[in-house]
Parts: structure tokens; C-alpha cells; sequence
């Protein structure tokens, strides 16, 4: 069996069963890889993720299930792992992010005071977000807060991809200066 590249129609159709277990990774690894980058936006814990998740799924998972439901359970074993990494990556879980009804500018505001933000390392990225000049700042909201790509950032900012690059270089730096001088000063 071959994978289905992003540009390719699927080979099966969705109320077919798959043959075997290869048939289903083969079909279904490109999308769960794309689904996982677009989350964590780097390719090797994309990978790790994707990995996981055929793991986490091959016992449980029956082989002779319709295509729609092998499709339906990888997604929520995705959705499992992705939160699982979430929990481990930033301390709490995070099954899915909303704009619409989350309201990430508090860590971003000039404004947000440090009361509104739940532990230290919370209050000490406000802080240090604060200290940022306001393109910096930006981009830093929009690629770890938000889970922009890096060219979905760069639409949202005006900029292209090379420059929104540069920029998230250049506040990372920033954002690390002021982290380990601990103070709020101008950021270059």
C-alpha cells in the first residue's frame, strides 16, 4: 500500500472496510500528520504525535471497521494525544482552541494585570509579554498562544513569511533577555 499525498482523491471509498492494518496507516497517516503539524506547527512532534496516535489506536482499533469510523477514531485518538501533549507541554490540557470564545489577549495586553493570570510562569510570560515592543509581542501571540503557522501569522501581520521569520527571532531573543535579566525593560 501507498499513502495519499495531500494533492491525491482517497483510493477507498467511505463506506468500504480497509484490507488490513497497513491499509489503514497507509490511507490515514498523511492526514493525521497534517492535522498534528497544523496543531503543534514542528515537524518532529508532529511526527512524535502521529506516531503516537497509530500506536494508541492499533490494539483497540478494529481493522475490519468502514473507513468513516477507522477515520472518526484516529481523529479522536488525535484529539487524546494532542491533549495529552498540551498537558505535558504547558502544564494543563488543552483539547481544542477556540478564538472565538477563548480570549487569549489577556497575555498580551498592555493592560492585563498580573492578577488575572492563574501561576508564576503564567504571570512571569505576561510580564515579559508586556515588556515587548508591540510587533513582537504580535507575533509571539499569534504563533505560541494562538497555534498560527508561521504563514498565518504573517497574513495576520502584513508581513511576509521571511520577515514574520525574522521577527519571531528576533522577539524570542527579546522575550529570553528580558526572562533571564528579570526585568521589564525595552526590549530590542
Amino acid at each position: 500500500m501507498r499513502a495519499v499525498w495531500p494533492d491525491e482523491a482517497p483510493t477507498t471509498l467511505p463506506g468500504a472496510a480497509y484490507p488490513d492494518w497497513d491499509a489503514i496507516y497507509a490511507d490515514n497517516v498523511g492526514r493525521i500528520y497534517r492535522l498534528m503539524f497544523a496543531k503543534v506547527g514542528n515537524r518532529p512532534d508532529a511526527e512524535d504525535l502521529t506516531s503516537q496516535v497509530f500506536l494508541a489506536a492499533y490494539g483497540p482499533l478494529r481493522a475490519t471497521a468502514g473507513v468513516g469510523q477507522v477515520r472518526a477514531y484516529l481523529t479522536a485518538t488525535a484529539r487524546t494525544v494532542l491533549a495529552e501533549h498540551w498537558r505535558r507541554t504547558l502544564g494543563h490540557q488543552v483539547t481544542e482552541i477556540d478564538l472565538e470564545t477563548t480570549d487569549l489577549e489577556d497575555y498580551a495586553g498592555p493592560a492585563a494585570a498580573d492578577e488575572t493570570v492563574n501561576g508564576p510562569a503564567q504571570q512571569r510570560a505576561a510580564r515579559i509579554l508586556r515588556a515587548l515592543p508591540e510587533r513582537q509581542r504580535q507575533i509571539l501571540v499569534l504563533r505560541f498562544l494562538r497555534g498560527y503557522s508561521i504563514r498565518q501569522a504573517a497574513t495576520e501581520l502584513g508581513v511576509s513569511i521571511a520577515n514574520a521569520k525574522v521577527l519571531q527571532h528576533r522577539a524570542l531573543r527579546a522575550a529570553a533577555g528580558l526572562d533571564k535579566d528579570g526585568k521589564e525593560g525595552e526590549a530590542s
